[in-house]
C-alpha cells in the first residue's frame, strides 16, 4: 500500500487496545498516537479515555509491521504489558477523560524485538488555536478512526473511518467542561478515537465566503456516547398478577461527546512537569 494521501496517513495514527481485567473481563477501545513538540523536542504519547484503561491488568497494542518504509498490510505485531493501567497518566481532573502514556517507552520495546512497524503521528501543529476554533462554523464535518463495537479490517489490520457533523459549536464549552458533541455513529469501541475537521478541494467560511484549498484540524477524542433506555411491556396471556413484566434495552441515539484538543494537551504537559522533562 502506498500511503501518500492525508487520509491514508490518517488511517495509521490509531493502536488497536484490547484489555483484560483481574476477573477476565476483557473489553476494545481506540488509541492514537500525538506527536506533542515543546522547546524544540518531539514527545510522542498513546493517548485513550481513562475508563478504556481502567482496571486492566493486561493490555494488549496491536501495530502493523514496516519493511523498505511501507505498511506491511496484514502482517501484526502484537505487545503485551503487564499492570496496564498503571502504565498511563490520566488528567488531574477527575471528570475529564483522558489518559496518555509516552509512546517511546513502547517502541523500544518493539525495537528489542528487532520489529519495525509503520505508524503516524498526530501532529500539535494541527490543533486548532483559539482564535481558529472562533472561525469555525457550528456546524461542521468531522471524522474519527477507531474500532467502533470492535471492529476493524481482520484481513490487514485497519481501523474504520467514520464522518460526521457537529452537534454543538466546537468553540463553546458543553455542559461548562473542554468538550462538543458531535452528531454520528459512536459505538463502544470508539472510546479514544482521534477527531479531526477535514474539508477537502474547498471550503465554506463562517463569514459567508468560500476557500479554495483542503484544511485538516485535530479537534479532539471521542469518549462517550449518549443512549436512549426504552422499556418495552412484554404480553403474557392469562397472566394472574396485576405487574406485568418489562424488558429493558439501550439504544445509541448517534450522539458522541468529544474532549477538545486543548484538554490533551494539558494532560501532557501536566505529565511531562511531574517527571521534570519540562519546566514551569
Amino acid at each position: 500500500m502506498e500511503v501518500s494521501s492525508i487520509t491514508e496517513q490518517l488511517l495509521f495514527t490509531t493502536v488497536r487496545l484490547e484489555i483484560q481485567d483481574a476477573l477476565g473481563n476483557s473489553g476494545i477501545g481506540t488509541s492514537f498516537i500525538l506527536n506533542y513538540t515543546s522547546q524544540g523536542k518531539l514527545y510522542p504519547f498513546l493517548v485513550t479515555n481513562k475508563h478504556v484503561i481502567s482496571g486492566a491488568k493486561i493490555g494488549r497494542l496491536t501495530f502493523i509491521q514496516m519493511s523498505d518504509g511501507k505498511p506491511l498490510l496484514g502482517i501484526s505485531y502484537t505487545l503485551d504489558i503487564s499492570d496496564f493501567e498503571q502504565i498511563w497518566y490520566g488528567h488531574p481532573d477527575s471528570e475529564i477523560d483522558i489518559a496518555v502514556t509516552p509512546f517511546a517507552s513502547i517502541v523500544g520495546h518493539i525495537t528489542k524485538d528487532g520489529v519495525d512497524i509503520f505508524y503516524r503521528g498526530v501532529g500539535n501543529d494541527i490543533i486548532p488555536s483559539e482564535e481558529t476554533l472562533k472561525q469555525l462554523d457550528a456546524l461542521e464535518e468531522v471524522v474519527f478512526i477507531g474500532y467502533p463495537s470492535g471492529i476493524w479490517d481482520t484481513k490487514n489490520l485497519l481501523p474504520v473511518m467514520r464522518k460526521g457533523i457537529t452537534a454543538t459549536p466546537i468553540a463553546v464549552d458543553f455542559q461548562g467542561k473542554s468538550q462538543f458533541l458531535i452528531d454520528a455513529s459512536v459505538f463502544p469501541g470508539s472510546s479514544g478515537s482521534p477527531v479531526f475537521l477535514y474539508n477537502i478541494g474547498m471550503y465554506a467560511q463562517k463569514s459567508g465566503g468560500t476557500v479554495v484549498g483542503s484544511r485538516l484540524l485535530f479537534l479532539g477524542i471521542v469518549a462517550e456516547v449518549f443512549y436512549q433506555q426504552e422499556t418495552n411491556e412484554i404480553q403474557i396471556p392469562y397472566s394472574a398478577t396485576a405487574k406485568k413484566p418489562v424488558a429493558k434495552s439501550r439504544q445509541m441515539i448517534d450522539l458522541g461527546i468529544v474532549y477538545r484538543a486543548s484538554a490533551i494537551v494539558e494532560v501532557i504537559k501536566s505529565c511531562l512537569l511531574e517527571k521534570g522533562v519540562l519546566k514551569n
